[in-house]
């Protein structure tokens, strides 16, 4: 079966300019053969499965041809999710263990392996994207337990001090979970955009009611997606 970087791209379940960037910085087992690319599916597949990396070769016929699933907005995982506020805890370890507490549908067991996957993500690099934001998620995606993604807004009794990478205590936590890779990257990009937006985080500083929230996010997404058109 010959496969071009558009298969590959759904065979892992990620956005063709991730695995294109990912081929360029040498990030992924790659043939180049003058300006054209192979892929060798054996190598991938084990690639993938030691980084815990989704491989599902791409269906074929008809069928395959009709997909065209609607992109996951950032609105509907917000809902999802919910919104919170007065958050207990003093520590990473602990808000962290609030926010999972605060997720939809899991079942004790599951919150309390939430909670282990996040501190170990945490180990790694800290969620704290600055301005007094953080994303905590898992290393992969969250399957057991979840049927669709979602995102968990909270806001700390108290700014913690996170080890954020500008050092600013964090105020508020956008927990992502999502169902797979394609899909955090999507949300993770949209959510990214909106803080960037300094009046939006200072927006956040109010610690707005949910509904507030939600038409907040609602009007930055429509200008992401507007913008996305021109």
């Amino acid at each position: 079966m010959k496969l071009d970087i558009n298969d590959i791209a759904r065979s892992l379940d990620l956005p063709v300019n991730t695995l294109d960037r990912w081929v360029r910085q040498g990030r992924i087992p790659v043939q180049k053969s003058g300006a054209n690319w192979s892929f060798d599916v054996q190598v991938l597949k084990k690639w993938a499965a030691a980084r815990n990396l989704p491989f599902t070769l791409p269906k074929t016929g008809p069928a395959a041809a009709d997909e065209n699933p609607t992109p996951e907005t950032l609105l509907s995982a917000m809902r999802r999710g919910g919104a919170y506020t007065g958050l207990s805890g003093v520590t990473v370890e602990d808000i962290l263990a609030s926010a999972a507490e605060c997720v939809p549908g899991l079942a004790a067991p599951e919150k309390s392996e939430l909670h282990d996957t996040l501190i170990e993500r945490e180990r790694l690099t800290s969620t704290g994207m600055g301005k007094g934001v953080a994303i905590p998620h898992p290393r992969t995606p969250l399957r057991a337990g979840l049927a669709q993604p979602l995102i968990v807004t909270c806001f700390p009794q108290k700014p913690i001090d996170y080890n954020a990478i500008d050092a600013r205590p964090v105020f508020v936590l956008f927990l992502l979970l999502s169902t797979s890779v394609k899909i955090h990257l999507h949300l993770l990009s949209k959510l990214a955009f909106c803080i960037r937006d300094d009046e939006f985080v200072r927006f956040l500083q109010g610690m707005p009611a949910a509904e507030r929230l939600f038409s907040e996010i609602n009007e930055l997404e429509r200008k992401l997606d507007q913008s996305e058109l021109l």
